[in-house]
């Protein structure tokens, strides 16, 4: 069962059609070739247009040992046209909308936020399904999804004919997306860090004073105090003697706070001694 698709499995109508080892399954909309002697897959319009298709070799599982836990690493190349442009990946750190040519390892660190997601100017999007390391490589080869761990090989192929309608069947696929509140879109103001709440409050009143937009402010790291309590998610950092009265004084502001957690724990903090009872840490 995905953690990330919500919507279920839906009767419809298909017609099937067997030639050699290829059966074409055709509903209204799109038809896909599954060769059964290799398991290749073809995505055609229901014009026949060719769009998107499997390289003939098929998914590739390589024994690999997770912790102890005897899995799979899974890989699934692709073909594309030469002309087609290739969108999506969520942040990359690239200079290019353009996602081809390019070669991404894929896992959620500072400054990158991946979305295993791809939309083509050929009017399909594609949803690969896994939530371990990835990389993506695209070269004049073929394109390819490569995933650390995987018990099965997973995707999802959406036709919507042009951006707007592969988004709304990304929507559909993983859950409708509410349009944040107007002020997130305005400027918020970060730095690696505000030492001291009162530094954090003159900062919003700094701006305020120059009369520059500001809609949020984010107090980072080390607000808890030493790394023995690294995310403790309290306020025992002694530079933060009443963090209630700093959020109190940017709301009168005007503006929204912000505060940074962590993907860790220290060992002085509840939640390590919570997950060391129950022996779930992990270095």
């Amino acid at each position: 069962k995905s953690l990330s698709v919500v919507k279920s499995p839906e009767s419809m109508s298909v017609t099937t059609e067997k030639k050699g080892e290829t059966v074409s399954l055709k509903s209204n909309a799109v038809r896909v070739d599954f060769n059964v002697g290799t398991g290749w897959i073809s995505f055609f319009d229901k014009q026949g247009k060719a769009l998107f298709t499997e390289k003939d070799y098929g998914a590739q599982f390589t024994p690999f040992n997770d912790a102890g836990n005897p899995t799979f690493s899974v890989r699934q190349a692709f073909l594309l046209d030469k002309d087609e442009a290739i969108y999506g990946l969520g942040q990359q750190q690239v200079d290019d909308l353009n996602q081809r040519n390019h070669k991404h390892f894929m896992r959620q660190r500072a400054l990158y936020a991946s979305v295993p997601i791809i939309q083509s100017t050929k009017g399909y999007g594609m949803f690969w399904d896994n939530y371990s390391p990835t990389t993506y490589t695209d070269n004049p080869q073929e394109m390819s999804f490569d995933s650390e761990v995987g018990e099965c090989m997973d995707y999802y192929f959406m036709y919507g004919g042009n951006a707007d309608g592969v988004i709304a069947q990304i929507r559909d696929l993983t859950g409708q997306a509410p349009m944040y509140p107007l002020w997130t879109f305005g400027f918020w103001q970060s730095r690696e860090r505000y030492k001291s709440q009162q530094e954090t409050m003159e900062v919003v009143d700094k701006y305020r004073e120059l009369g520059i937009p500001l809609d949020g402010i984010i107090q980072d790291w080390q607000y808890w105090g030493p790394n023995s309590n690294w995310n403790s998610m309290n306020f025992d950092n002694p530079e933060f003697p009443d963090p209630q009265k700093m959020i109190d004084h940017v709301k009168k502001k005007n503006a929204k706070i912000m505060i940074s957690i962590w993907a860790s724990f220290g060992p002085d903090t509840n939640p390590y001694k919570d997950l060391e009872k129950i022996n779930a840490l992990f270095n």
